[in-house]
């Protein structure tokens, strides 16, 4: 994001902030109370401006903060029991191309920033800057007091509308207020809503120790562990967590990582511990796991150091094995003789290919490629067209169209009911063709008369 669109991001949120803020305290408590100062204003007053002091504190704070930088001359030491984050396929350490440095454990790199990030989170646009590992805390913080603070605001300001509708007391409400009134509600039920939402998301990924990109990951791979592509693998960065069985143990260790050891500060802005170049892991029964997260089969592009040759003969897997499911694509006009074994039918340059055993295929269907035991009459097919099932979906071979056509024919034809079939009648003889058969046998008994 561009600095100048950033700066307007900021500025947009500190006036939205400001106005919720400040207009209800001005133009709706302060008429109500008479525009005296009073012990009852301050106490309703007080609290809600500590919060919104917290609330710009925090803001501030993550807006300068800088999230953590990988340093020029950090290189990560494999031969310690720290454990580092490797390569999803040449299993070395992470190393950023764009940086030209080392990639620590839970470090990524941000195009925004321009940087590789420490534990980075998210590229925030409200506060122009990444969420990582120095930040963090003031992030979550600022996110707790907009919840209080929205929440406190909605409560005062209902409290003196419904102070208006008290059938006890005639107050017409002025239009200023009246039209102020409607602002605040306009503007602080939609950020409560959106900030209240991601704020539990924010908060359950704190007390299990998780960012969001580590989020990402911990869904892809629950999803390959449900597909039985990958074994159940456990998060390395997180102490006994679980949301249907919490350990107060656990959770408290994973957000002490983030707000500090001191649970009477956690809602103080207080300095992250930890370098963010390496991190706590969690006790796990299996070994070595915490050098391979996230898993291998997350990798959705080659590395480019990886080096793919491809095989020799286009009939054999990369290692030069013999594929043997092979099916011959060329002499259409054979077929392969049924015999009790399950010999596979191979193409004529195979070294095992037996001429002897394919003999010429029946008029009316042919195939350019496989055999014909293959094709399975397809069960809606009315014409004896072969259907095979294949990897990609159906394939159907080449047929005789000709005598496709002379059987359809045939078939609609002899169907009952459907064509009226003229019949014709013998022809009758004629008067002539009488005289003619008549007239030798006259002649004949003549003879023999004579």
């Amino acid at each position: 994001m561009g600095r100048l669109l950033g700066r307007l991001f900021v500025g947009f949120t500190l006036c939205l902030i400001c106005f919720i803020a400040y207009t209800p305290q001005v133009f709706i408590i302060w008429p109500w109370y008479g525009r005296e100062l009073s012990v009852s204003l301050l106490y309703l007053l007080v609290p809600f401006n500590v919060l919104v002091g917290m609330l710009l504190w925090n803001y501030a704070l993550c807006v300068r903060t800088d999230p953590g930088s990988v340093p020029q001359s950090w290189v990560p030491d494999v031969n310690s029991g720290d454990g580092y984050e490797v390569k999803r396929l040449t299993g070395g350490p992470r190393f950023c191309r764009t940086c030209e440095k080392y990639k620590p454990p839970r470090a990524h790199h941000c195009r925004q920033c321009d940087k590789c990030v420490l534990r980075m989170d998210h590229h925030c646009p409200w506060v122009n800057n990444c969420v990582g590992h120095f930040n963090y805390g003031h992030f979550v913080r600022f996110l707790f007091y907009v919840d209080l603070a929205c929440s406190y605001h909605l409560a005062m300001v209902t409290r003196r509308v419904f102070h208006w509708m008290d059938p006890r007391y005639w107050e017409e409400p002025s239009t200023k207020e009246l039209v102020l009134t409607i602002l605040n509600y306009t503007a602080c039920i939609p950020v409560i809503l959106s900030v209240g939402a991601f704020s539990i998301y924010h908060f359950y990924c704190l007390l299990g120790n998780t960012t969001t990109i580590e989020g990402w990951e911990k869904d892809k791979v629950a999803r390959l562990v449900r597909h039985g592509k990958i074994n159940e693998i456990k998060f390395p960065y997180s102490v006994n967590f679980d949301l249907n069985h919490l350990q107060n143990l656990g959770a408290r260790r994973n957000i002490a990582s983030v707000l500090g050891n001191n649970p009477w500060l956690w809602c103080w802005p207080t300095v992250v511990p930890g370098t963010g170049l390496k991190y706590q892991l969690a006790e796990s029964s299996e070994p070595h796991s915490q050098s391979f997260w996230p898993p291998e089969d997350l990798a959705e592009q080659q590395d480019e150091d990886h080096e793919f040759e491809l095989p020799t003969s286009p009939w054999t897997y990369e290692n030069g094995a013999l594929n043997p499911d092979l099916r011959p694509s060329s002499g259409a006009g054979l077929r392969q003789r049924s015999s009790p074994s399950s010999h596979m039918a191979l193409p004529p340059y195979h070294p095992d290919y037996d001429a002897s055993a394919y003999v010429e295929r029946q008029p009316g269907f042919y195939s350019d490629s496989g055999s014909e035991d293959e094709y399975p009459v397809s069960d809606k097919g009315k014409w004896g067209v072969r259907v095979r099932h294949g990897s990609e979906g159906y394939e159907v071979p080449s047929i005789d169209r000709e005598g496709l056509l002379h059987r359809y024919i045939q078939s609609q034809a002899s169907e009952p009911g459907r064509y009226q079939r003229y019949v014709p009648e013998p022809d009758t003889p004629s008067e002539e063709e009488e005289e003619e058969k008549k007239g030798p046998l006259p002649q004949s008994l003549a003879m023999k008369a004579s």
